[in-house]
């Protein structure tokens, strides 16, 4: 019994009709009776009564569609239950983005013709345009997307780019519609295998989580990433995890007796020559046409090469001039095998791939890598683990941005040291940055948002925003101190002083940043993040920055004055200080004391 056939259950008690029920569920009227028939079976009952018009509930189908609610209701809260965890910052490479726009893929047995692919194509087409959120559909037959505008033809795959109205005119997001949409195609088309992708940034998101898996040979590659592909199923977030490898291609298998051949008269070198040109052809002919000259590819006739009799009566002449079938020395039989064969680095390999929903990409990750990577007791000799696609992207990407982010620390210091002639100051200015870093944090848990590529290019942006700050606070302090202010009261002037051009600075920034930050078109969520980043980091530098900032500054203070006590008398300088006229005693050496 599952969550969707207890969904059929309740449309169907709500409108007392299959037909409605089917309309409303967006299934076919015999799918939907079918499902219920079978939960029917499995429960050994009757939920409906069927003789009466309209359907009536037995009894016991009653207490059913009573518990039923409260099941499909508890389900419902697992998107919640998800939404909350993103609550925490996570990473990865592209933020999601809700573009309105997602790839329905299909594929049909391996051996499926193009026609027939079309024709299944067609009515996934109808079935699309009944739901009232498409708004138009684009359709490739005989090819599908396979990453950042990449395609591959085959005869029995298809897809369908489904375009949806604006963001603001539906209720759920694309990467839900997407899934009920996928959902509910499988159950109206068996043996079709249905795939759905939302079309991001960079294109068709297929599989953010690519791992690459190299062993000495492709059985223990396969084997190793069935293995850890099982793991990746396990990690919540993980969808449609599956392995870029898989059998099931069609192909005639050939296993010859090598005794019975050398005994017929044959070898494998004929042999195989023979059989090459037969179905492949045999471009060793040429035709000249004046200057011009086209190959003769000689091969068997299409109605020769059919079926896989025609492999088994297909003749070879030995050096008796004797007609023998392959058959009569070889064992031919319908097999299937892989796909596709991958390597890397020289090495066969097999790709581990799956889609994330609801958690941020590194997170799933990470959290699958920790399964099977820092055990080395249970990797094969030989084998080794690669990142690919957006985590491979997303390291790359972090490490470059990571020593760009430390680069402008820097810079900025330098910059400040020359123009204050000290080394203390600068660093007083420093501490701002972690201080906005603290409001950066806070606000992208806060959000939802991960920490991704345009959320760091934001942190970079912060630097210079909020060093400005300290850099007014601590220039008009040492002004003060320059008049002759001691340190705690130059301080406390220059945040009175300072306290209004600050403001009004971060708020106009503030107010300036809000509408993308509030921005809710099309692929808007890149920008969400980027603006929010500034937000945070700005309003906490705000109020810590008055506060922080100050405190450091006369502990720097002090301790500069700490260690400049030892330092010695300049005595040209007190030759030529004021004189301060002291009486002295009758001793004539110690001041006088006056009362």
């Amino acid at each position: 019994m599952t969550i969707t056939q207890l969904q059929y259950i309740l449309a169907v008690a709500e409108h007392k009709n299959f037909t409605v029920a089917a309309e409303k569920s967006f299934v076919t009227q015999p799918t939907l009776s079918m499902q219920i028939q079978k939960v029917e079976e499995e429960l050994g009952i009757l939920i409906f009564d069927r003789s009466k018009k309209p359907i009536q509930l037995t009894d016991i189908g009653q207490k059913i569609v009573n518990q039923a609610k409260n099941i499909v209701n508890e389900a419902g809260r697992i998107k919640d239950i998800v939404d909350q965890e993103k609550g925490f910052i996570g990473g990865e490479f592209f933020p999601k983005m809700d573009r309105g726009q997602f790839l329905v893929q299909m594929e049909l047995p391996k051996d499926a013709t193009i026609e027939k692919t079309n024709q299944v194509t067609l009515q996934v087409e109808k079935y699309l345009r009944d739901n009232p959120n498409v708004v138009n559909l684009i359709t490739t037959v005989g090819q599908q997307s396979t990453g950042f505008g990449g395609a591959q033809a085959t005869a029995y795959q298809s897809e369908v780019q489904v375009i949806l109205t604006d963001k603001s005119e539906r209720s759920e997001s694309t990467d839900i519609m997407s899934a009920k949409i996928k959902r509910d195609l499988e159950e109206k088309f068996t043996g079709v295998e249905f795939k759905t992708a939302p079309i991001g940034l960079m294109g068709a998101d297929n599989a953010p989580i690519e791992m690459v898996v190299t062993a000495p040979d492709n059985e223990t590659a396969n084997k190793e990433a069935a293995r850890i592909l099982e793991l990746l199923k396990k990690v919540p977030g993980s969808v449609d995890a599956e392995l870029s490898t898989d059998t099931g291609s069609p192909e005639v298998r050939v296993n010859i007796d090598r005794d019975k051949m050398s005994a017929l008269g044959l070898n494998l070198s004929s042999v195989g020559q023979a059989m090459q040109t037969a179905f492949n052809g045999n471009t060793d002919g040429k035709f000249r046409a004046g200057e011009y000259e086209y190959d003769i590819n000689i091969r068997f006739a299409d109605n020769n090469r059919k079926s896989i009799e025609d492999v088994r009566n297909l003749m070879f002449t030995n050096n008796k001039g004797e007609q023998i079938r392959l058959s009569q020395f070889a064992n031919v039989e319908m097999s299937s095998g892989p796909s596709l064969l991958q390597r890397r680095d020289k090495s066969p390999s097999v790709k581990v791939l799956s889609k994330v929903v609801g958690r941020p990409v590194g997170d799933v990750a990470n959290e699958w890598s920790a399964m099977f990577m820092e055990n080395e007791k249970t990797k094969p000799a030989g084998v080794n683990y690669i990142w690919s696609g957006d985590m491979e992207n997303q390291t790359e990407g972090f490490g470059t941005l990571g020593i760009a982010l430390l680069a402008a620390i820097i810079l900025v210091y330098l910059v400040m040291v020359s123009l204050y002639d000290s080394f203390v100051y600068p660093f007083v200015v420093l501490f701002s940055i972690p201080l906005a870093l603290i409001g950066v944090m806070v606000i992208l848990a806060l959000t939802g948002n991960s920490l991704n590529i345009f959320t760091m290019l934001g942190m970079i942006m912060l630097i210079g925003l909020v060093a400005k700050n300290a850099i007014m606070i601590i220039d008009f302090a040492n002004m003060r101190k320059a008049a002759g202010a001691s340190t705690h009261d130059a301080l406390i002037q220059a945040n009175h002083a300072r306290l209004r051009p600050i403001l009004m600075t971060t708020i106009a920034m503030v107010f300036g940043m809000l509408p993308i930050a509030l921005a809710s078109g099309a692929g808007a969520e890149w920008k969400n993040g980027l603006a929010w980043v500034i937000i945070g980091g700005l309003l906490s530098s705000l109020f810590l920055t008055l506060i922080v900032v100050p405190v450091i500054y006369e502990i720097m203070e002090k301790i500069i004055t700490k260690f400049s006590k030892d330092e010695k008398i300049d005595y040209e300088a007190e030759m030529i200080a004021d004189y301060e006229h002291k009486e002295l005693s009758e001793d004539g050496f110690n001041p006088k004391h006056t009362v």
